[in-house]
């Protein structure tokens, strides 16, 4: 090869046409890459045109190599062209990915009057799959038949193909029932088909119609049935395939074991998985891959990370795939340190650019708390799908950023179609923001688009209208889904407590019962929560021993706090002390918290310092926490203490309030932050307020309830509250008509002093007043509020 290109180079005479062909089907043979573009090179300065046999020559070989670019130079100095040159470019074009100019060089091709021959036809058709593009496909295949080529064994083959990725497999079917003569790789097409468009057992009852004609599959047959097996959730047809496949030979195959590991990671059977994988004497990047994609998809991601790691010690190079299962294992961990190295290799060896990488970035940053690298991933991100947006949403709203997820679905919506998922996302955080209107529009897309019964959209709509406090559309939705499961019951239940209707919450729990559904442990959950709130303690006590006796449902933490909640607030405060001191399992915070609040209820202050120890041990820095030890001292007037309780939250840090409120008005959200004054109306609405504590003042009701303390007024609600949802209240009055219902959601609960305020402006302005807090619904109408709370 040497020699001769330096005879070539050193020539004084360019040699003749066949010398060059020679050298250019010598260098295609021996992937000569180099020496091949430097005799192209030699050959384009000594020619003005290429011959045919010279230039088929160059374009056989400039494909081989990849040079497309250069293959569209020669074949442009070609006067004359035959089918074998428009081929070599039509597939070449193809290879390469350049699907759209393949498909135009064959329309051209058919322009010049050029015949296609049985070589064109597989090349133009595996374009047609490749885009796809199910219109031009049955064009070609009215080519197909037109030219004569309709009993071609590989132009039918082709087409089988052509049909399966196009979507239209019953077309496939037609063409590959119709075939009079089939091969292995008629089989393997249609199998495949069936497969790659969800109907495996299609697709399978075809391959057992293969081994009745005893036609002999080979390892591509037997590789491809064994993944789809696994699909089937059918273990022993599963075993079956596994023994076949030993029998026939394939056990020793890489590809094959590659396919073992994925059929039984599908089944759930990691066990025999990493058998096959311990076995295998070679192993490449796609065994590795299955592994640690099968213990993420499993439940095992600190399975797959450790095989992630062993990858690395055994020098294996990582494809996009393993890349993005190690993130999503990443994610699943919160393991931010090991997603950081991975989002440095995917950027290092290009896979940032494959969609499948940056979307498992996207979600390993959300779940991570660091949106902000989630939103950087996004922004350069070259092209986005329905997946990368809604992780986008799914991810604002799990870092608590829902008006940032409100924002993102209106931006996606003039780009990518929403799917359920995305809906669901967005459902989510209009119900975290109490944003009917904007809810009730995604509603409607949902109705639009057909999706109203798929997944957990059902259930996500009622979410959004029991957290919106409109029963009456929470009603009608529950009604109309049809197929209800226990999360909608659920949900329901946890509505009616939200909203103070423990004994509502009872009779629906009868009637859940009546239905058949089994309730699970968010079920009691709520039911416990729902006694708690209406203080019924029989019920309480009765629905806890039938959670364990009639549907053998462990208590978990939740359920121990919920029943120390109930005998706190009743006052049975040593009752409920001996039963945290009964529990099988720790208690947490929330359980001695419980305690201390029942203590501050019915002013217990020795034993609410000792529930206030445990707690503050196991969330020192809990500003709430701190806050009901304060008040616990206030009501005694242990100002001393209070005192004390305040140096160390200062200390802490714990005094700085993010208090805030959202209103919505004429389908638009407004938020108001404790202590800002940057709203545009602030000023009319500090004047409303001063008017109605004026007025509130004049009627023998001080809206400021304020303690001495060293000197200064303090007041133990500004702790904590905030007093935000005064500002958002105001404006809803402001900016609605008379009579108009305002509806707040607040992200705190909602002190005493500002539930008395709301409650009197209720009765003043005579409207009706919702405020959602962390705790519950508090419907405030003609100065009472459903809470049943005086303020």
């Amino acid at each position: 090869m040497p020699q001769a290109l330096w005879l070539l180079e050193s020539s004084p005479e360019p040699p003749d046409e066949d010398a060059y062909v020679a050298l250019f089907h010598l260098c295609e043979w021996r992937r000569a890459a180099d020496a091949g573009m430097r005799a192209c090179e030699h050959a384009d300065a000594s020619h003005p045109t290429f011959g045919l046999r010279l230039g088929n020559a160059m374009l056989s070989m400039l494909v081989r190599f990849g040079e497309s670019w250069h293959a569209w130079g020669v074949f442009a100095k070609m006067p004359d062209r035959d089918v074998f040159s428009w081929n070599i470019m039509v597939g070449g074009y193809g290879k390469a990915g350049f699907l759209e100019e393949a498909l135009d060089l064959y329309h051209r091709m058919l322009w010049a009057g050029v015949r296609p021959d049985v070589y064109t036809f597989p090349c133009v058709l595996r374009t047609c799959g490749g885009v796809p593009d199910l219109r031009m496909g049955r064009e070609v295949h009215a080519h197909v038949l037109r030219f004569g080529f309709g009993v071609e064994v590989d132009v039918l083959n082709a087409l089988v193909t052509m049909y399966a990725k196009c979507g239209d497999v019953g077309a496939a079917r037609k063409v590959f029932d119709g075939m009079a003569l089939t091969d292995c790789i008629s089989w393997n097409a249609m199998i495949a088909g069936h497969f790659e468009n969800h109907e495996h057992e299609a697709g399978l009852e075809l391959f057992l119609n293969m081994l009745e004609n005893e036609v002999q599959p080979n390892l591509m047959t037997i590789t491809s049935v064994t993944v789809a097996s696994g699909l089937l959730s059918d273990l022993e047809f599963a075993k079956e395939m596994h023994a076949l496949a030993v029998k026939r030979g394939f056990a020793t195959d890489v590809a094959f074991c590659n396919s073992l590991i994925q059929m039984y990671t599908s089944l759930g059977r990691m066990g025999e998985a990493c058998t096959i994988f311990s076995r295998m004497e070679t192993r490449d990047a796609m065994s590795w891959t299955a592994m640690i994609s099968g213990y993420e998809k499993n439940g095992f991601p600190d399975k797959a990370l450790e095989m992630y790691a062993l990858m690395e010690v055994n020098n294996v190079s990582p494809d996009d795939v393993t890349v993005a299962s190690a993130l999503a294992a990443c994610a699943s961990l919160g393991r931010v340190d090991v997603g950081i190295k991975l989002h440095e290799i995917a950027t290092s060896k290009g896979f940032i650019r494959y969609i499948v990488v940056a979307n498992a970035l996207l979600e390993m940053y959300a779940k991570s708390k660091h949106i902000d690298k989630a939103i950087e991933v996004f922004k350069y991100m070259p092209e986005k799908d329905v997946i990368s947006w809604s992780s986008m949403i799914a991810g604002f709203c799990f870092n608590h950023k829902c008006f940032e997820a409100l924002f993102c679905f209106r931006h996606m919506l003039a780009d990518v179609k929403p799917n359920s998922v995305t809906f669901i996302a967005a459902l989510a955080a209009c119900a975290a923001t109490g944003s009917l209107r904007y809810g009730k529009e995604i509603h409607a897309h949902v109705l639009r688009r057909g999706l109203a019964s798929e997944g957990y959209v059902p259930n996500a709509l009622l979410d959004l209208y029991v957290k919106c406090g409109q029963t009456g559309y929470a009603w009608a939705q529950f009604s109309a889904h049809g197929e209800k499961d226990v999360v909608s019951w659920n949900i329901m239940l946890a509505g009616f407590v939200a909203h103070g209707h423990g004994d509502i919450a009872l009779s629906f729990f009868d009637e859940m019962l009546e239905t058949g559904e089994h309730p699970d442990e968010v079920t009691f959950v709520a039911l416990l929560c729902g006694c708690s709130r209406a203080g019924m303690v029989s019920q309480g006590w009765e629905l806890f021993h039938r959670m364990t006796e009639e549907y053998s449902i462990v208590p978990n933490l939740k359920h121990y706090a919920c029943m120390v909640d109930l005998l706190s607030r009743v006052g049975r405060l040593t009752e409920a002390y001996d039963f945290i001191n009964r529990m099988p399992i720790t208690p947490d915070a929330a359980v001695w918290g419980a305690l201390l609040n029942g203590c501050r209820i019915h002013r217990h202050t020795e034993l609410g310092e000792l529930a206030a120890k445990f707690v503050l041990e196991l969330e020192p820095n809990d500003a709430g926490y701190h806050v009901l030890l304060s008040d616990l001292y206030a009501d005694a007037g242990k100002w001393a203490e209070v005192a004390r309780v305040r140096k160390t939250m200062r200390e802490k840090g714990l005094e700085q309030d993010y208090g805030c409120s959202w209103v919505e008005v004429k389908g638009d959200i407004h938020a108001f932050l404790t202590d800002d004054e940057s709203h545009p109306q602030m000023k009319e609405i500090s004047a409303v307020l001063h008017s109605i504590y004026e007025r509130m003042k004049a009627s023998g009701f001080d809206p400021v309830e304020s303690y001495s303390l060293e000197d200064k007024e303090v007041s133990k609600d500004d702790v904590l509250c905030g007093h935000s949802e005064r500002l958002a209240v105001a404006f809803g009055l402001i900016n609605t008509t008379p009579g108009t219902s305002i509806f707040v959601t607040k992200n705190q609960y909602t002190c005493h002093s500002c539930h008395g305020i709301l409650r009197m402006i209720s009765k003043i302005v005579r409207r009706e007043i919702t405020v959602r807090d962390t705790k519950e619904f508090h419907h405030f109408r003609d100065g009472s509020c459903s809470c049943g709370g005086s303020g």
